[in-house]
């Protein structure tokens, strides 16, 4: 009858262990610069750690003392939590769904297209109520100037793999056809109409290519390269998790017998 109690003890002990890397991703995730203008996806993965790490704390303690109501309690928060990780992992492949990279002749970058991603993550990232906030915060970030300390040559800068948000808004599309002076100063565009993105660039630091659809799309594709990371844990997590729960209903339930046993005696 104890058994299935000692196994979920076990199980929970290393959920608890497991919940370290996650809330370390998690963090990972939600300092790094590119993130920084995306506020409210920095913090799930974090939340959703240190919700299992609590989680399994209370698991561990009901079923190796056997306290029936630490269990029942442990159950609940168990199946929700399992519901919120099922939400968080929809949302991760969602993010990192289709793309709108595509590569450029003779560059290391790719450029980016913003039709390329989902409509939800077009209308609910980067749309008319959220773009201004993200925009401004771009503008004010050291993202795109700080390429001006390392790229001199325009040979130097076309040799770069840039990140997604880098390559969006720092620079204007490729196939404009601007001639390159440094990293966020370019001049003279060949084929200004070929994109409606084209007429868009500016070489005043506070607007470069903050309002062109392929910032957006780099936003987006800088989302989608960080949240792939995180997938696999998300995946591997949850079946733990499914597992868990499983093996802690058979102990909840032989705590019930054995509790009900004793009241018979």
């Amino acid at each position: 009858m104890s058994s299935s109690n000692n196994i979920t003890a076990f199980l929970n002990f290393l959920a608890f262990m497991c919940s370290i890397p996650i809330i370390a991703s998690g963090t990972w995730l939600a300092s790094n610069p590119d993130n920084e203008c995306i506020h409210w996806l920095r913090w799930p993965v974090v939340f959703i750690g240190i919700a299992i790490m609590l989680v399994s704390l209370t698991g561990f303690i009901g079923a190796y003392w056997k306290k029936e109501g630490l269990l029942g309690v442990y159950l609940v928060c168990m199946a929700l939590l399992i519901v919120l990780l099922l939400v968080l992992l929809v949302l991760a492949f969602v993010v990192t769904g289709p793309t709108g990279a595509y590569m450029v002749p003779g560059r290391a970058y790719s450029d980016y297209r913003l039709e390329g991603f989902s409509y939800w993550l077009r209308d609910h990232i980067v749309g008319p109520d959220n773009w201004g906030n993200i925009r401004a915060c771009l503008a004010d970030s050291a993202i795109c100037s700080k390429l001006n300390n390392h790229y001199v040559t325009a040979e130097q800068f076309f040799a770069v793999d840039l990140s997604p948000i880098q390559s969006g808004c720092c620079k204007p599309p490729t196939i404009c056809g601007y001639q390159y002076m440094n990293p966020t100063l370019w001049i003279n565009p060949t084929n200004a109409i070929v994109d409606v993105d084209c007429s868009i660039w500016n070489n005043d630091p506070n607007q470069l290519c903050y309002n062109c659809d392929s910032c957006k799309g780099g936003l987006l594709g800088n989302l989608r390269k960080e949240w792939k990371k995180s997938n696999l844990i998300l995946i591997i997590t949850l079946v733990i998790l499914i597992s868990v729960y499983l093996i802690g209903c058979c102990a909840y339930k032989n705590t019930l017998t054995k509790s009900n046993s004793k009241g018979k005696k």
